[in-house]
C-alpha cells in the first residue's frame, strides 16, 4: 500500500462513525449530538454539505422546549421554508443549515459541561431544556444581546460558543 493511499484510508471516516452524522429519530437527538461533537472538520463539513432534516428540527426544538417556529427563526429559516422541506423530506442545508448544526453543537457542549461537573447537581441535570432557556435569555457578556439572536451566524456562535464555555470555570457567574 502506498502512503498515499494510507493517508486517504486515514482521512476517510468509518462507516460506523459516519452514520452518528446523520439524524436518525430512532436513535435521538443526544446520538446525533454527540456525534457532532466527537466528529473532526471533515466529518463536518460532511455533515454541512448534506444538511439536516426538519424532524431534526422539530426534535431539537421539542428537547429544547421551544416552539417549533421560534427554533426555525432563531436558525434564519424562513417558515415556508421548513414547510416545504418537511413536505418534501429534503434536508435544510446552506446557512439555515450550518446554523442548525451549531445549535446542536452548542447542545453538544452545554452536556459536556455537566458531564465534567463535579456538583452533585448536575447528575440528572436536563440539559435540553436549560439551554432553551439560557439562549432566550440576555446575556451581560454578549452586549445585554439574548444567545438566541447571534446563533444564524458562524461568529455568532463562535461568540455564544465562548460564553457558555466561560460558564464551566465561573467566568460569568
Amino acid at each position: 500500500m502506498s502512503i498515499s493511499s494510507k493517508a486517504r484510508i486515514a482521512r476517510e471516516p468509518t462507516p460506523a462513525f459516519s452514520a452518528h452524522l446523520t439524524y436518525d429519530p430512532r436513535r435521538g437527538i443526544l446520538d446525533f449530538v454527540s456525534g457532532l461533537h466527537a466528529a473532526n472538520a471533515v466529518q463536518l463539513a460532511q455533515a454541512e454539505r448534506s444538511g439536516v432534516p426538519v424532524v431534526f428540527l422539530q426534535d431539537l426544538s421539542s428537547h429544547m422546549h421551544l416552539k417549533f417556529p421560534r427554533v426555525i427563526e432563531i436558525l434564519g429559516i424562513p417558515r415556508a421554508t421548513a414547510a416545504e422541506k418537511l413536505k418534501k423530506n429534503t434536508p435544510i442545508t446552506g446557512a439555515g443549515g450550518h446554523a442548525a448544526l451549531g445549535m446542536a453543537r452548542l447542545l453538544a457542549r452545554a452536556q459536556q459541561i455537566v458531564a465534567n461537573s463535579t456538583s452533585p447537581q448536575a447528575r440528572g441535570f436536563e440539559v435540553a431544556p436549560w439551554l432553551g432557556e439560557w439562549i432566550e435569555t440576555p446575556q451581560p457578556a454578549l452586549g445585554g444581546r439574548k444567545p438566541a439572536d447571534l446563533l444564524d451566524t458562524p461568529s455568532g456562535l463562535d461568540a455564544v460558543m465562548r460564553v457558555l464555555g466561560a460558564l464551566e470555570s465561573g467566568a460569568y457567574q
